[in-house]
């Protein structure tokens, strides 16, 4: 009977670590774990729908794509600036040529910096007063037909 209770009481607790661990796992998944928005770009040849994350804190906007090894069309980054200011952006640790697309307020394109150079520090400015960056990866702008004036609809801007 000793023998019998023992071999329960092993298998329970062998059961009750497997658990543990599972709980573990998800526990330990990042708690800022990316949320993607739909955003849209209003071109001369249609509407482009991207998939998004925010970056709205001063740590996700200091990060921002930094580090990532890819990323996949139709996937971007918006930074919001609020309020509209003028920007700078760098690549430094980003290795991921991007088109970077800088948004005024009223949700119109001011400007775009096409195929960035990877890990740069070079300056690159908004020139003039934004809102908002979105990044996407490079040759986007042109693929689609981006244009400064486009318009581009998301909650950010006041539409969508």
């Amino acid at each position: 009977m000793n023998s019998d209770r023992k071999a329960i009481w092993s298998a329970a607790k062998g059961w009750l670590a497997a658990i543990l661990v599972i709980i573990g796992c998800a526990a330990a998944a990042p708690a800022g774990a990316a949320t993607f928005q739909p955003l849209e770009i209003v071109t001369k040849n249609g509407v482009q729908v991207f998939s998004v994350e925010m970056a709205t804190t001063e740590d996700e906007r200091r990060t921002g794509l930094m580090y990532r090894k890819e990323l996949a069309d139709g996937k971007g980054m918006l930074f919001d600036f609020n309020p509209e200011q003028e920007i700078s952006m760098w690549m430094k640790n980003t290795y991921v040529s991007l088109d970077m697309i800088f948004i005024r307020a009223d949700g119109r394109i001011l400007r775009i910096a096409e195929n960035t150079e990877p890990l740069s520090t070079k300056i690159i400015s908004s020139r003039g007063p934004a809102r908002a960056v979105l990044e996407v990866v490079a040759g986007t702008a042109q693929k689609y037909g981006i244009r400064p004036g486009d318009r581009v609809g998301h909650p950010l801007f006041g539409s969508k």
